[in-house]
Order: C-alpha cells, then structure tokens, then sequence
C-alpha cells in the first residue's frame, strides 16, 4: 500500500541487497597466488648468473604484472560498491532519521506535556530560571531565551509569561551598542510592567538612560558598578527611580562618597534594603549622616563602618532596620553609650583578627530584644570568643534569639553552648570553620 511517506522508501529490495550481499561475502574467499620462484630465496645473487637465465626471470614479472592487474581490477570494483552500499547506507539512516522526527512529533500530540494548559505550562517556566542570585545576561543557552528555542508553543508560552522577563543584567560598549539594546528592549518590552530587576555592567550611563527610560517607573531593584560608569557620574542614573526598593553598589571608594551620598539621599521612601555589595569604603558618623534621609525606609542593610560607635549612630539613623550585615575596621578606645534597637532581628558581623576589642564593646553597648539571628565571623588568625559579653547581650536583650552562627578562626567549648542553652532553650549554636566570610 502506497503512503503519504512512500518518498522515504530507498527500495524494497534493500533487503534482498543485504542478504545476497552477506550470502556472497560468506562465500567468498581471496586465494593468495603462490609467488616463490627459485630466484627469490637467493639473498646474494651472481648477476653472471642472472644473466644466463634473464629471460626466465622476465617471464616470471610478465605473469605477476597479470596477477597484479587483475587485482587492481577487482579493488576497483570493490571499492565502486563499496562507495553503492555507503551511499545506500546513508540513504537508509536518513530514512531512519525522518521516521524518528514524525514518530517523536506524533508522540507529542498525545504526551501529557503537550496537552497541558498554558498556565500551568506557565508556572513551571518559571522554575527554570536560573539559581542564582547575580542577574545574567541574555542567553539562547539558558531560560528565559532557551524555552523559545523548543517548539512554537513553547516560545508562545515562554514571550506571553511576563516573570521570566524580569530580571536582566545589561552590558554593553560602543561597539555593538545598537545591537545589544534592541536585545534589551525585546526582552523588557515582555516584562510588561512587572517589577524589574537590573544589575548594570559596563555601559555609558546616558544611553543606558535612553535604554530605560520607558521602564524606569517598574525598576524595583538595581545592581551598578560604580567603576563601570567610563568617566560618567553614577548621579546620572540613582534618580528619578521612584519604584526602588533594593540598590546594592560594587566597586565604590572613599572619592565617590560624596557623589554617591547626593544621590542616595534623593532614593524614593520606596527604598528598603541598601548594600554596598564588597563591603567597602570604610564609613565614619559624618559620611553616614549625608545619606540622610534615606536611613529611616531601610529594613535591610550591607555596610563596612569604621569602628563600633559608628555601627550605633548607624543603627540611631535606622529606627525600622530588621537586618544589617556589617565589617568593622578598627578598634576605638572611646567608650560607648548603651542603645536599644527593638526592631532589628538579624545581625550578622565580620570584623579583623587584629582589632582586640570591638566585638566585645559593641556587644556590651547593644540591647536587642527583638534579635533571632547573630552571625559573627573573625578574619584572619585564631581568637578567643567574647563568651560573658555575649551571655550579657542575651541576658540583658531577654530575646528569643534562634539561632548564634561563629564563623572564622574562633572556637567555643560544650560548657559554653551550654549556658547560651540555658538562657535561651531553643538557641542553635553553630560553628562554622569554613570560611572567613559571609
């Protein structure tokens, strides 16, 4: 019976090709011709000899030149169907291959995948989005742009579902500029008004501005490099985001405090979480103060500071922060004054093996009765643990604190998780020697 796909059928008698073909390949058997003359065992012929009996010789080439033909002859003609039988080969695997794409198409039609609704098709795209917390940039290898290569309905899916086109790192130059942004603006333009995430690599901040503009009311979290401005304030772009909750800032020095403090200061009160990503530049109280005031909508903060008494004008400025991570650069001989911060819930604290006191002076100034996560990491060399000052903090604070992470080089012994226990029964101490950071 002839099909739509008879195309596809080499031959019929391809079959019957095989098995006549292994038939005569079994029967068949290459007899090697005798070729030992007299002549060809002799090492050191007298060429008076030879001489004698040349024309003998000359017969005995004249028949091998025969045997030699006739079989340049067959390796001829084995060799033309040879090249048949791979030509028909490769005819047979691309026949093979045609019925493995039909078959794999039909059995999609009835695959329980196929025939799921598109939000729930939806939801699960989202999974797929990579884990990771760095923004990455557009790539066909990876979702969100890997699921519009699949098939038509899944590009559908993929372009209608606005959450995988919401976070994106944007880098570009000169170079390929135009390219890049039409990138960019495709995949934004999909967001469709969703909350976006932005992290800024290397860029020029006006066009980048130009880039944005239509989306700068949804940007809700922003990542930017201050180094990566080429010679352009940063200013130009920390304004007018009146979305923004999360900023985090990298590369920034003491020289772009200033700058960088003009700007923060004029964040919208939408702002609630504010890091300086490698924990530099070290922050005084007068430096501190110019971000104000931005400080009173934080929750959540990642800064370095200079030494204890600053981390307490720090907390003074941020009455509703709920968690700080921080790095302590110096020592202070100066006493500080006792502070209560009710609101803040985790602390978490790396500070220099060569600084001697300030752990321990921070911990006897603060009262934190709202306080459920303490992590305090040591830098460098071995040290002791400020054991009493943290028992007074617990005492004194009267927290449900849930869980004491010591990081670093500092050990403590079974007697002392013991009266943490003791204060605080469902406290979980843990030390963690892996690492000297966060």
């Amino acid at each position: 019976m002839q099909t739509a796909y008879s195309k596809f059928n080499i031959s019929e008698s391809v079959s019957d090709i095989i098995r006549a073909l292994q038939s005569i390949i079994a029967r068949s058997q290459v007899i090697i011709p005798v070729l030992e003359t007299p002549y060809s065992r002799i090492l050191n012929t007298d060429r008076s000899t030879v001489g004698l009996e040349g024309q003998t010789i000359i017969n005995i080439i004249a028949e091998h030149q025969q045997q030699l033909d006739a079989i340049l002859y067959e390796i001829s003609g084995l060799e033309a169907v040879m090249d048949s039988v791979k030509n028909l080969h490769h005819q047979v695997v691309e026949k093979k291959d045609k019925i493995t794409v039909s078959m794999n198409l039909h059995k999609g039609l009835v695959s329980a995948l196929w025939r799921l609704p598109t939000e729930v098709l939806s939801h699960i795209f989202k999974f797929c989005l990579p884990e990771t917390r760095l923004l990455l940039s557009p790539s066909t290898l990876k979702a969100s742009m890997l699921l519009t290569r699949i098939c038509r309905r899944w590009r559908e899916v993929a372009v209608g579902t606005p959450e995988l086109w919401c976070r994106l790192y944007v880098e570009a130059d000169d170079r390929d500029w135009e390219q890049a942004a039409f990138c960019y603006d495709t995949w934004l333009k999909r967001s469709r008004g969703r909350p976006l995430s932005l992290a800024l690599g290397r860029y020029h901040s006006t066009k980048l501005r130009s880039l944005l503009q239509p989306y700068i009311t949804h940007i809700t979290s922003l990542r930017v490099s201050v180094h990566s401005f080429q010679g352009e304030s940063t200013q130009l772009f920390l304004t007018d985001l009146p979305a923004l909750q999360e900023l985090a800032i990298l590369g920034m020095t003491k020289y772009d405090i200033p700058t960088i403090a003009q700007s923060i200061s004029r964040l919208p009160s939408t702002i609630r979480s504010l890091k300086f990503i490698d924990m530099r530049p070290f922050f005084d109280i007068e430096p501190l103060s110019s971000f104000s005031p931005v400080w009173a909508y934080l929750t959540d903060v990642q800064i370095a500071v200079c030494h204890p008494n600053a981390v307490l004008h720090l907390l003074q400025l941020c009455p509703n922060l709920s968690s700080l991570t921080l790095r302590i650069a110096f020592d202070q001989t100066e006493s500080l004054e006792s502070f209560t911060h009710t609101k803040l819930q985790s602390l978490r604290i790396l500070y220099d093996a060569l600084l001697t006191r300030p752990l321990s002076d921070l911990l006897n100034a603060l009262s934190l009765p709202n306080l459920r996560t303490l992590e305090a990491r040591r830098n460098g060399r071995n040290a002791s643990w400020p054991h009493e000052d943290m028992k007074a903090l617990l005492a004194r604070s009267k927290c449900s604190l849930e869980t004491l992470t010591i990081g670093g080089r500092v050990t403590i012994t079974d007697a002392q998780r013991a009266e943490y226990v003791i204060l605080t029964p469902s406290l979980q101490v843990v030390v963690d020697h892996s690492s000297t950071y966060f």
